[in-house]
């Protein structure tokens, strides 16, 4: 006898030792000893097995409904659920510092919501650097405005300079006509020509000064642009570690009239949720000291998920994008703590963009529809793929419902005019996917086969089909009616 054998029988004998099925008395009374050897005496050969509610407990015993289905045109493809790329999103350290969470793992967070804090040296380098640029600014800007006064009094000064060359222009003139009538001093004369040519000196010097303070002006303002462009690149560094608008890091830090900018006023950088999503892993302990790019959390997006299957090669025929198919749970059962045969997820086909040389499979991908509660990153299913929508579909019932006795495959059918009976049947099969089996006879819509305890059920039943019997409450098998 094998393992099974023995640990079905060893079961079944220390259930009926605690519970006995009041359809079989084991009274000692005569009378009732002869009622069961009339009543078996008289039954007739079935292939009915008694399952009332009791038996079915015990023994875990489920159902499936008869469905039709496209065997002949399914593929499948196991695989697993994974993140979407856009679900993931890291959290590093902008600068190095030391970190003080505000977060724990598997807290809900939503957009804004404070993750942690950082106390940066390298924050306080940033904003004095900032502040010298903002001076320069201020400087330069300063120096600016003070040239169009010194632009107004050169050209005051050029214009009395030349107002003076022209009055001692006329004076040399005048005596040169004097003198060349045979009058006048020379000395007179000399006098006014040295007057005539300092002149002429100070407004070439004046002129100079202009070209000067023009080149003065041009430096000044090329300066300005470069500590403007500084201090903007250096806000934006800020903007960029703080996660926070340039705009709103220039506005004032309160409402007070002398209140200094909003980056003055930040001593530490707060790093908040970028979007709503759950926290998933934390990578550093309370207060570390982290480098620069330490990577510090991820949160995820628990419902933005994908199934990720393996196709292989030789279907690549009939794989195409847009096929509708469907996610199914792992394993075909409806029993226990087991995810429900039912619960399925539909989706559309992506075929990735490349494949696996050795392995001769192909990426193939779906985003569900609608999330079924089992749905998690890791967990496994298969992906169901109906490459033919257009042939017609037969009954088919789950190939885990078949067990077999021997080399003959049997499954048992609820009888429809009694849900506490199975009837044992040697199954008629075709074609199967991996999941489904297709049904040539015996079975018609709406019938139901046992899914779970169905070897049980094929135990009890082995070699004594014609003989029917039932079941005990304590899951124990007696042959006969009651």
């Amino acid at each position: 006898m094998n393992i099974i054998n023995q640990r079905v029988i060893s079961i079944a004998a220390l259930l009926a030792a605690l519970l006995v099925w009041p359809g079989c008395d084991n009274s000692s009374s005569d009378d009732s000893k002869d009622d069961a050897a009339s009543h078996a005496e008289s039954s007739t050969p079935t292939n009915r097995i008694a399952i009332p509610s009791a038996v079915r407990s015990n023994l875990g015993i489920t159902f499936a409904k008869v469905e039709r289905r496209r065997i002949q045109d399914t593929l499948r493809a196991p695989g697993r659920f994974e993140y979407l790329p856009t679900a993931v999103r890291d959290y590093l350290t902008p600068v190095p510092g030391q970190v003080e969470l505000h977060v724990d793992q598997f807290d809900p967070v939503q957009q804004g919501d404070l993750l942690y804090r950082i106390d940066s040296p390298a924050w306080r380098e940033l904003q004095k650097s900032i502040a010298q640029a903002a001076s320069e600014v201020t400087n330069f800007e300063a120096i600016m405005t003070s040239y169009p006064q010194l632009f107004s009094a050169h050209e005051r000064h050029e214009r009395s300079l030349q107002e003076t060359l022209s009055i001692w222009m006329s004076r040399v003139e005048k005596l040169e006509a004097v003198r060349d009538a045979g009058g006048g001093r020379m000395s007179e004369y000399t006098s006014a020509l040295a007057s005539l040519v300092k002149a002429e000196i100070d407004l070439a010097e004046v002129q100079e000064e202009d070209v000067k303070l023009e080149a003065a002006r041009l430096r000044t303002k090329a300066s300005l642009e470069s500590a403007k462009a500084q201090f903007e690149l250096e806000i934006d560094t800020a903007a960029s570690l703080l996660g926070i608008k340039r705009d709103i890091l220039l506005e004032p830090s309160s409402d007070e009239p002398n209140a200094v900018s909003l980056w003055r006023s930040i001593n530490v950088i707060d790093v908040r949720a970028v979007a709503d999503g759950t926290v998933g892993t934390i990578d550093l302990t309370n207060g570390a000291w982290a480098d620069e790019r330490s990577h510090v959390m991820t949160v995820v997006q628990p419902d933005r998920l994908r199934f990720h299957a393996s196709g292989l090669q030789s279907d690549l025929g009939v794989l195409r994008d847009g096929l509708d198919v469907m996610i199914v749970p792992p394993t075909p059962t409806a029993s226990g703590n087991a995810v429900p045969l039912q619960s399925t997820m539909r989706g559309t086909l992506s075929l990735g963009l490349s494949g696996d040389a050795d392995a001769r499979t192909v990426d193939l991908f779906v985003t569900p529809d609608e999330l079924e509660p089992w749905a998690r990153p890791g967990v496994t299913a298969q992906l169901e793929i109906v490459t033919d929508s257009t042939t017609a579909p037969e009954l088919a019932i789950p190939l885990a419902s078949v067990q077999r006795d021997g080399l003959n495959p049997v499954i048992f059918r609820r009888a429809p005019n009694n849900p506490s009976e199975a009837i044992r049947m040697e199954a008629d099969l075709g074609v199967d996917d991996g999941r489904w089996v297709a049904v040539l006879s015996g079975l018609r819509d709406g019938d139901e086969v046992v899914l779970d305890g169905g070897f049980q059920l094929m135990l009890a039943t082995s070699g004594s089909i014609q003989k029917g019997g039932h079941f005990h409450a304590d899951g124990t098998f007696h042959e006969g009616e009651h």
